[in-house]
C-alpha cells in the first residue's frame, strides 16, 4: 500500500511540475546596482542633496516590469518600486519598437526620455493622476532641457500598480510617470525633505 501511495504522489508531482516553473523563465532577475548606489551617494554628499534616499529609473528593463526604484542609503536596499513610463519619442517616425525599448533625446518636442541625473524641484499642480507633479531639473547635457520640455515626475491613472509583463506600460512624452498610489508614497516622502532629492535615469 505504501509503495502504491508513493507512486501516485510521484505521478501527481510530475503533472503539477516545479512551482513557478512557467513564470521563472520570463521573470527578469534583479540587477546589481551597487556601483550606481555608491555613485549616487557620493553625488548627493558633494551637491548637498538628500542623503537618506534617491530614485533610480532603469530604462533597460521592460516597461511592464518594475523599473522605478526607491533606494534607501541608510538601509542599503531598495525599499519600494513601481512600473513607470518612457517617452514615445515621436521624433523617430520609424520607431516601431517604442513600446518595447526607450529611445533618448534631449530635444524639445521629441517626446523622448532623457538619460541622466535630475534634481527633483518644486511641488506643483498637475492635470494628471493625483494632480501633483514635481519639476525635474536636468543636471547633465543629456537632460538639460527638462524644464523647457516640462518633463516632470507625476502620476497617471493608466500606469498600473503592479507589473503587467509581457504587456507594456503606456507611453509618455518623456516623463517618468508612475501609478497614482505610488505617487502618493513618493509625494509623502518628498514633502518631508528640505534638501533636494536625486532622480537618476539610466539604461
Amino acid at each position: 500500500m505504501t509503495r502504491i501511495i508513493t507512486i501516485l504522489l510521484l505521478g501527481l508531482m510530475s503533472c503539477i511540475g516545479t512551482p513557478d516553473a512557467d513564470t521563472t523563465k520570463s521573470r527578469k532577475e534583479p540587477k546589481d546596482y551597487t556601483s550606481k548606489h555608491s555613485e549616487a551617494l557620493a553625488f548627493c554628499k558633494k551637491e548637498k542633496f538628500c542623503e537618506d534616499y534617491y530614485f533610480l529609473v532603469d530604462m533597460s528593463i521592460h516597461s511592464g516590469r518594475n523599473r522605478f526604484f526607491v533606494y534607501n542609503f541608510n538601509q542599503k536596499k531598495i525599499t519600494d518600486s513601481n512600473v513607470t513610463t518612457h517617452g514615445s519619442c515621436d521624433i523617430h517616425e520609424d520607431n516601431d519598437t517604442k513600446w518595447e525599448k526607450a529611445k533618448y533625446s534631449n530635444a524639445d518636442g521629441s517626446h523622448c526620455t532623457a538619460l541622466g541625473k535630475y534634481k527633483i524641484g518644486k511641488r506643483d499642480y498637475s492635470s494628471w493622476g493625483i494632480k501633483v507633479k514635481y519639476w525635474m531639473h536636468g543636471l547633465e547635457r543629456s537632460n538639460s532641457n527638462a524644464v523647457a520640455r516640462v518633463v516632470v515626475l507625476h502620476s497617471w491613472t493608466a500606469v498600473p500598480d503592479m507589473e503587467v509583463y509581457p504587456d507594456y506600460a503606456p507611453l509618455s512624452w518623456g516623463c517618468p510617470a508612475v501609478s497614482d498610489n505610488f505617487m502618493r508614497k513618493l509625494d509623502e516622502k518628498l514633502k518631508k525633505k528640505s534638501k533636494p532629492v536625486l532622480l537618476w535615469i539610466i539604461e
